[in-house]
């Protein structure tokens, strides 16, 4: 017990900042969920669903038609084709300038979520929405919504990493709300698409961002390792 108290002292402050984030993110997650499953998010779900509509005709989106040609531009960057491309080079870009342990967060970040997501999906098994005709092609099971879900875990991820290596306070800023800002694009654009629910988008925003919590702060450690070990030299 006294070792177990010990370890848990040395920990950084970093540490205890992610865990309550990670615990508060799964615990959002695992509400959302529940109220999903028993119904509650239902009615709600339409409401905002339908209120991205023409009142007079549910099948056409609000704004003008080249509007939804931009949705389905943004919601294409959450998707499978280009994170996986997006993943791939930069992985090999970190494996040529002999980063391979934060290549593996990468592969963790993207190819560990996109895991996590299929089951999740396999799991709750919730219908896609009926309301309205697609605005894009859907294989899968609603809820969580896996673009959602992997364009919070891949970009947000990237962005961090990019992040880390900045000086400049207002660079990291710039990186890190245009990550955000793609996130939540990506997100808002499968609702307006009308292929998912809100809750849906919600429910893969926080497990997305928890899993790129999870892995920035493995990246971190394993920066700071380096840094430790050319001080020692």
């Amino acid at each position: 017990m006294n070792g177990f108290l010990t370890w848990l002292g040395r920990r950084e402050i970093a540490f205890w900042i992610v865990l309550v984030l990670l615990s508060g993110s799964l615990w959002l997650f695992m509400s959302v969920a529940d109220e999903v499953m028993e119904g509650e998010t239902l009615e709600l779900d339409k409401s905002i669903l339908l209120s991205l509509r023409n009142p007079a005709n549910h099948e056409d989106p609000l704004g003008p038609p080249w509007l939804e040609q931009v949705g389905q531009d943004i919601t294409a960057l959450g998707g499978n084709t280009v994170l996986t491309l997006l993943s791939l080079w930069v992985i090999v870009f970190l494996l040529l300038v002999q980063k391979r342990k934060l290549a593996l967060v990468v592969l963790l970040a993207t190819g560990g979520a996109l895991i996590a997501s299929l089951m999740l999906k396999s799991g709750f098994d919730r219908a896609r929405p009926d309301l309205v005709t697609h605005g894009t092609q859907v294989y899968t099971s609603s809820f969580p919504s896996s673009h959602s879900m992997l364009s919070a875990s891949a970009y947000l991820t990237l962005g961090a990493l990019l992040a880390q290596f900045q000086t400049s306070r207002r660079v990291k800023a710039l990186i890190m709300f245009t990550s955000v800002l793609l996130t939540l694009l990506i997100g808002i654009s499968r609702i307006y698409l009308g292929v998912h629910w809100p809750t849906d988008v919600v429910a893969g925003w926080t497990v997305g961002a928890a899993w790129a919590l999870m892995c920035w702060y493995i990246s971190r450690q394993f920066v700071h390792q380096k840094i430790d070990s050319k001080l020692r030299e």
